[in-house]
C-alpha cells in the first residue's frame, strides 16, 4: 500500500447508501472505486450508479479479488459483522456503514478480526469527519456557550407507509429507528460531552430508554435520556414513522447552539450551513460554514488516508474502535430498557456463528481424560456469567467451542439463572449436547441444605435444556449439616442419571471431603471425586467471598497429588494479579490488594515475568500454564469477556513446563 497513490475500493452491497458512498469516493483524492460485489450482478443500472466499477458475482468474489484493497460494507445491519470479519480475514481493509454491528459484542468481534489481520476497520458516520463537525468542536472547546449542561438531539422521519418487508420495518433486518438513525444523536451526545470534558468522547453513567414497538416488533419511534459525569444530560430521539425537527441543540451556561439537519452538514454535494449561537438575551450570532466537498467524500478520504498511513482505526473526531464500542453499548442499553430484541438475535434464528457458518469444533485447546468422566474434557473450562442476551453470549461460546473447548461452567445462582438459560439455548440451537461437558452447581449459601440439591437441579436442567449435568458441585458447604446427608442427596441424583460424572464440593475443605469419601465408601454410595476450589500460582490470603476456600498451599497440593482429586480451579489467573495493571501500590484495586498482595506472591509474579520474557509470552500466560502442569488433574476455569481475552488466555497452551519449572515458579527453588 505504501507505494500506491490511491486505495482501490470495492463496495459490498449495491444499495442506496452504497451509491452515496460511491459518489463521495469519486470526489475524494486518495481512493477510487474499482469493483462492486452484487448478488444479482446482471441488474442494468450498476454502470449508472457505480461508473467504472467491475461488477462481480457475489460478496465472496469481491473479497477474493486481488485488485481490491478495501471494502465498503453497505449490506443490511444483520450482515455487517459476517462480512466485515470475512473481509478482515481476507486481508481487506473495511469501512462498515453504521451501525457497526447489532451490538457492541458484535463490533468487538469485528475489531478483533481486524486486530489479528492488522487491517483498518472503521464505522462510517459521514458527519463525524466533515469540517462542520470540527467547527462545532472548536466552538464548544473555546467556551463559546460557557459550560455545557444539556444536549438535545434527534434524527427522525416518517416513511410514506408501513411495509413489513422494507428494511426499516423488517424485524429480520433489524429495522426501526434506534440502530438506523438513533445512533447519530447518541454519537453526537457522547462527542459533545467529551469535548466539554477535554476528551474525544465521554460515556454516560446511566441510560434510560423507551420505544414504541410497531406491528413488526421494531421501534417506530423512541427516546432516551443519557446522564454524563459532571451533570451533563442528553435527550435523544429517533423515528422512522414520525417526522421530527432534527435540530441539534447544545445548551450551556453562556447560551446555546442550534443547528438544523446537522447530520447532512453542508449538503450531499456541498453548500452552506449555519451554526446558530443564541445568547441568553435571545440574540442570534450565526456562524456560516461553507463547504464545496461532497458529504460522503470526507469519510471516503479519511478512511483512505488512514489505510495509506498504515493505521487500523480512525483518528478523532472519526469513530475510533473505543468510540464505536461505547456508542453501541449505549444503543444496547437503550434497546434493553425499551424491550427491543430482534427475532434474529434469538436462538430459533441465530443457529450459526457470527460468520454465518455451521459450528464445528477445532483442536486449539486440546482435551484430556479425567477420573469419572466418560468423555474427554477440554484442558480449560469456560465461565461466562457476564452475558445477559443470547446473541452476545453465543459469540464467545461459539469461539470457545471452535477452538476445541467443550467444558462450560454454569451455576444455579449465576445471573439469577440467566447463565443456565443462555447455555441451554446455545447447546440446543447448535446441537452439541453430546460433545460438551456441562458443569452445574447448586446449594449456594444461604440455601446450603441437602434437600435443595434436587429442587434446584430440577430448575437448572430445565433451563439447560438437558436431562443431566456431566459434573456437579455443591456451591458451598454447610458444616452444621452432617456430610453424609449431602453425599446421600448427590448419590441419589447419580442413581437417577441426572449427574453422570464426577461430583463434589465447591469451596470444601479437604477434611470435609475426606469425611464424605469415607462415608460413601462405608455405605456403598457414590463417592465425591472432584472439587472446585481456588487454585493459582498466587496464593489467596483473604477469601474473595465468604466461604471461599483456596487450595494452593503446600498442604493442599500434597493432598491433591496423593488422592488425584480433580480440581476445577476458579480464579486460576489470580483475577488480574499477573497483568500489567497490578503493582505494589497498595492504593490500587482493593480486591487485588487484600487477596493477593504478599511478598511471596510478588516474588512468584517476578519469576513469572522472568520466564514470560524468555518465552515471548506474558506473566498471566505463565500463571495459567502453571495450573496446567500440576501433578494432579486440574481444569482451570477462565472467564474471558471478549474474543481478545479468550485468545490471550489460550497463549498459555503454547507453554510447556517441566516439574522443576513448576517448583521454581512456586518456591524459587531448582
Amino acid at each position: 500500500m505504501s507505494q500506491q497513490q490511491k486505495v482501490r475500493w470495492g463496495i459490498l452491497g449495491p444499495g442506496s447508501i452504497a451509491r452515496a458512498f460511491a459518489g463521495g469516493l469519486a470526489h475524494s483524492q486518495s481512493g477510487e472505486l474499482v469493483a462492486l460485489g452484487a448478488r444479482n450482478p446482471d441488474k442494468p443500472d450498476y454502470a449508472e450508479h457505480f461508473p467504472g466499477a467491475r461488477v462481480l458475482n457475489g460478496y465472496d468474489a469481491l473479497l477474493a479479488d486481488a485488485d481490491v484493497d478495501a471494502v465498503y460494507i453497505a449490506t443490511p445491519h444483520p450482515q455487517h459483522a459476517q462480512w466485515a470479519i470475512k473481509a478482515a480475514e481476507a486481508k481487506k481493509h473495511v469501512l462498515c456503514e453504521k451501525p457497526m454491528g447489532l451490538t457492541a459484542f458484535e463490533a468487538d468481534a469485528m475489531f478483533h478480526a481486524a486486530r489479528k489481520a492488522k487491517t483498518f476497520m472503521g464505522e462510517a458516520f459521514m458527519y463525524r469527519v466533515h469540517p462542520m463537525t470540527q467547527k462545532l468542536i472548536d466552538l464548544i472547546a473555546a467556551g463559546e456557550i460557557g459550560e455545557v449542561r444539556a444536549i438535545k438531539s434527534s434524527f427522525g422521519f416518517a416513511m410514506p407507509r408501513f411495509d413489513p418487508e422494507h428494511r426499516l420495518y423488517a424485524n429480520e433486518l433489524a429495522g426501526g429507528g434506534i440502530l438506523d438513525v438513533g445512533c447519530y444523536p447518541v454519537s453526537m451526545a457522547r462527542l459533545i460531552a467529551g469535548v466539554a470534558n477535554g476528551r474525544p468522547f465521554l460515556e454516560p453513567e446511566t441510560v434510560s430508554g423507551v420505544a414504541h414497538l410497531g406491528q413488526s416488533g421494531v421501534d417506530e419511534w423512541a427516546a432516551a435520556v443519557l446522564k454524563f459525569p459532571g451533570g451533563i444530560l442528553a435527550e435523544v430521539s429517533c423515528s422512522v414513522s414520525l417526522a421530527q425537527d432534527n435540530v441539534l441543540r447544545i445548551l450551556g451556561t453562556g447560551g446555546r447552539i442550534e443547528i438544523r439537519d446537522f447530520w447532512f452538514a453542508t449538503g450531499h454535494k456541498g453548500g452552506t450551513a449555519i451554526i446558530d449561537i443564541v445568547r441568553p438575551d435571545g440574540t442570534h450570532e450565526p456562524v456560516e460554514v461553507a463547504e464545496a466537498g461532497w458529504l460522503y467524500s470526507f469519510e471516503a478520504e479519511a478512511a483512505s488516508l488512514a489505510i495509506l498511513a498504515g493505521k487500523t482505526e480512525f483518528d478523532a473526531p472519526g469513530m475510533s474502535w473505543d468510540d464505536t464500542l461505547g456508542n453501541l453499548r449505549v444503543l444496547d442499553k437503550w434497546r434493553q430498557t425499551a424491550g427491543l430484541e430482534y427475532e434474529i438475535e434469538k436462538p430459533a434464528l441465530r443457529t450459526r456463528t457470527l460468520k454465518g457458518e455451521t459450528l464445528t469444533s477445532g483442536n486449539r485447546i486440546g482435551r484430556v481424560a479425567i477420573p469419572g468422566l466418560q468423555k474427554p474434557i477440554s484442558r480449560l473450562a469456560l465461565g461466562f456469567e457476564d452475558f445477559r442476551s443470547f446473541s452476545s453470549a453465543a459469540i464467545l461460546l461459539d469461539a470457545f467451542y471452535e477452538k476445541g473447548g467443550n467444558a462450560f461452567d454454569t451455576a444455579f445462582i449465576y445471573g439469577n439463572g440467566i447463565t443456565e438459560t443462555l447455555f441451554g439455548d446455545w447447546q440446543a440451537s447448535r446441537g452439541v449436547r453430546d460433545d460438551v461437558v456441562v458443569i452445574g452447581k447448586g446449594a449456594h449459601s444461604p440455601l446450603t441444605y441437602p434437600d435443595v440439591i434436587a429442587k434446584q437441579l430440577d430448575i437448572s436442567l430445565n433451563k439447560l435444556k438437558t436431562d443431566h449435568v456431566d459434573v456437579y458441585f455443591m456451591h458451598r458447604d454447610n458444616i452444621d449439616v452432617p456430610v453424609d446427608e449431602f453425599v446421600d442427596a448427590m448419590d441419589a441424583e447419580v442413581r437417577r442419571g441426572r449427574i453422570r460424572g464426577p461430583f463434589g464440593g465447591s469451596n470444601w475443605t479437604r477434611e470435609r471431603f475426606d469425611e464424605a469419601v469415607a462415608y460413601a465408601t462405608r455405605t456403598g454410595k457414590t463417592a465425591p471425586s472432584a472439587l472446585s476450589n481456588n487454585f493459582s500460582l498466587a496464593e489467596m490470603q483473604k477469601p474473595l467471598w465468604p466461604g471461599c476456600v483456596a487450595s494452593s498451599d503446600d498442604g493442599w497440593r500434597a493432598w491433591l497429588s496423593d488422592r488425584q482429586v480433580t480440581n476445577f480451579a476458579w480464579s486460576s489467573q489470580g483475577r488480574g494479579f499477573f497483568t500489567d495493571r497490578a503493582g505494589r501500590d497498595k492504593t490500587e484495586n482493593a480486591e487485588l490488594v487484600e487477596t493477593w498482595y504478599t511478598g511471596a506472591n510478588f516474588a512468584r509474579r517476578d519469576r513469572a515475568v522472568e520466564l514470560a520474557h524468555k518465552l515471548g509470552k506474558k506473566p498471566i500466560h505463565v500463571a495459567l500454564a502453571y495450573c496446567l502442569y500440576q501433578p494432579f488433574p486440574l481444569v482451570p476455569l477462565i472467564g474471558p469477556r471478549t474474543l481478545a481475552e479468550l485468545d490471550d488466555s489460550l497463549e498459555a497452551l503454547d507453554i510447556t513446563l517441566t516439574p522443576d519449572d513448576v517448583v521454581w515458579l512456586r518456591d524459587g527453588k531448582r
